[in-house]
């Protein structure tokens, strides 16, 4: 019995996976775990580049074939390059730092494996850190006080100076403390009263009384200042006195002797004989030295914390600049500005500024807040200083001009961003507050804002993770190469936003291609970067942070 039913089409498996979508899904899964693999490998290469800049290094002696002993830490090493018809190719090779400049010349040098006739390890070979003049390698000599030998030979030389070393270094630091800090303040005084009798002068005439008070004033600091500085010199002398004749001699690979002051030395270690606590111990007070004191040696070597303390405190600073203005303006285009060509036109304008070349800001923020806004408040209030030595105090770049200016930088984000999670609050919630009897603002204090706060911490995390790695903008209004007074310290009246600072993201530009010493920067290219990373990522955790506190408290309500 036959049917004059159609026969039932039968869809092939291929088909139904492409109708649904199945390849599409595992393209964007590939894809994605691409993204991931590559953001976890670049993060990896630089943490791991970072950290390890300051493990020791053994110290190895080359005899060479023609002649000449290098004692060096091997850096890096490079593989053999065969020749072929258009370069003639080289042997493998290690980029060795000799440490050895006063007398070679040379900080670094390409050595290649064939030039080697003999390798050693000897056991007290030294690395020595110099407060100027960079790195040491050398066999210790003789300690000196004066032109009396305290100690001879490695061995016994360096017992002594592990015994003398630490007093001599503390009184060094001391001394410069005393220079740095006790003279700073005085001076400031000094000049804060100078600026008086000016300011007096303008104000009331230069033959006024109160002219001629400002001046009394400036006599009575002077001489009170006088007598402290005396008590300076004589502490200053006491100490550098104490540590005067202390040196310590090194026989150096090229057959020299090298004299370092004992107070001019930072650290010393002999890696061929440290154990792994006593690797361990130099690696973390090299990082000590690097995240608490000041840069030396063109910041190639040193300390990076005014770098750190300026790319933190600028970027709070931004962002009490940034949050309340662009919450303001999202919440005006979202809640009380109607649609139409205007509102449409602004948002627009929004969008198309987050694509703005961050140097075109740096620009604005020179012309605008330095040369017009604080040229007037210096013209009002610091006029003084204008006066007295034609010194602008706001009219140039500063910490408060650079947050500002990154401010106007990351605007759009928090914009954009604080409407999005504004838009995300459902409108049946804003009925409800309106059906008993709330108005408008009312509505959006304690219904909309509330649970539009986590996407707001959204906007705020992605506009400080911008803004403290910019760069440009930052080179014109307010950063410097070298700044060690902090634009927040322990000075009255301890907040400082006229002044210049250092900044992480910069100091990366300047030491990796600004340096005299590139080989030497390299290395403390990856580790800076690295702490800028994690700098950013520790802001922006404690965000994330105060950000899931407040979903979990409104999580309940939200629908």
């Amino acid at each position: 019995m036959s049917s004059d039913r159609p026969a039932r089409r039968v869809r092939s498996g291929h088909a139904t996976l492409t109708a649904h979508g199945e390849p599409w899904v595992w393209l964007t899964a590939a894809s994605l775990a691409l993204a991931i693999a590559m953001i976890v490998g670049l993060l990896a290469f630089i943490a791991y580049r970072g950290l390890v800049t300051f493990w020791p290094v053994p110290l190895e002696q080359f005899a060479l074939a023609d002649g000449r002993s290098v004692l060096a830490e091997v850096t890096d090493r490079e593989p053999v390059v065969v020749a072929t018809q258009q370069t003639a190719g080289h042997p493998a090779r290690r980029l060795a730092r000799t440490g050895d400049f006063d007398g070679t010349g040379n900080h670094y040098e390409w050595i290649d494996d064939t030039a080697i006739t003999k390798t050693s390890l000897p056991a007290w070979a030294t690395v020595v850190e110099r407060a100027e003049a960079g790195r040491l390698h050398g066999i210790p000599k003789r300690l000196l006080h004066g032109s009396e030998a305290v100690a001879e030979g490695p061995a016994a030389v360096w017992q002594a100076f592990e015994r003398e070393h630490p007093a001599a270094r503390s009184r060094a630091l001391r001394a410069q403390r005393i220079d740095k800090h006790d003279r700073g303040e005085l001076q400031r005084r000094l000049r804060a009263a100078r600026l008086a009798v000016v300011q007096a002068g303008i104000d009331h005439g230069t033959t006024s009384p109160a002219a001629a008070a400002a001046e009394a004033k400036e006599r009575a600091l002077a001489e009170r200042t006088a007598e402290q500085e005396k008590k300076l010199d004589e502490e200053t002398a006491r100490l550098r006195d104490a540590n005067a004749g202390w040196a310590m001699e090194f026989d150096t690979a090229s057959g020299g002797v090298a004299t370092v002051p004992l107070d001019g030395i930072v650290r010393a270690w002999q890696p061929n004989r440290l154990t792994l606590a006593g690797n361990l111990g130099v690696y973390l007070s090299r990082w000590g030295e690097f995240l608490a004191d000041d840069p030396r040696e063109a910041n190639s070597a040193g300390g990076v914390f005014p770098a750190i303390w300026g790319t933190v405190t600028m970027t709070l600073i931004m962002a009490l600049f940034v949050a309340p203005f662009g919450v303001l303006a999202a919440l005006y285009l979202r809640e009380y500005a109607g649609r139409g060509p205007i509102t449409t036109a602004v948002r627009v304008a929004i969008n198309n500024l987050a694509g703005v070349p961050s140097i075109v800001y740096g620009a604005f923020g020179l012309g605008f807040f330095c040369y017009v806004l604080g040229a007037g408040i210096d013209d009002v209030f610091f006029k003084a200083s204008l006066v007295a030595d034609g010194q602008p105090t706001f009219g140039t770049g500063g910490l408060l001009w650079a947050s500002l200016t990154l401010a106007l930088l990351t605007l759009p984000v928090v914009i954009v961003a604080t409407e999005e999670a504004l838009s995300a609050v459902p409108n049946s919630m804003r009925e409800g507050s309106y059906a008993c009897g709330a108005g408008k603002w009312q509505t959006i204090r304690r219904i909309v804002l509330p649970r539009a706060l986590p996407g707001i911490m959204t906007g705020l995390i992605l506009a400080m993770a911008r803004g403290a790695g910019e760069v440009a903008p930052l080179m014109l209004v307010g950063v410097k190469k070298l700044a060690l007074e902090l634009p927040v310290d322990g000075t009255f009246p301890f907040f400082h936003p006229e002044r210049e600072f250092m900044h992480l993201a910069y100091l990366i530009y300047d030491v990796g291609f600004q340096s005299p010493n590139s080989q030497a920067a390299r290395p403390m290219v990856f580790t800076i970067t690295f702490l800028l990373v994690a700098i950013i990522a520790l802001l922006n955790v404690a965000a994330i942070w105060m950000r899931s506190r407040l979903r979990r408290r409104f999580v309940a309500q939200q629908f």
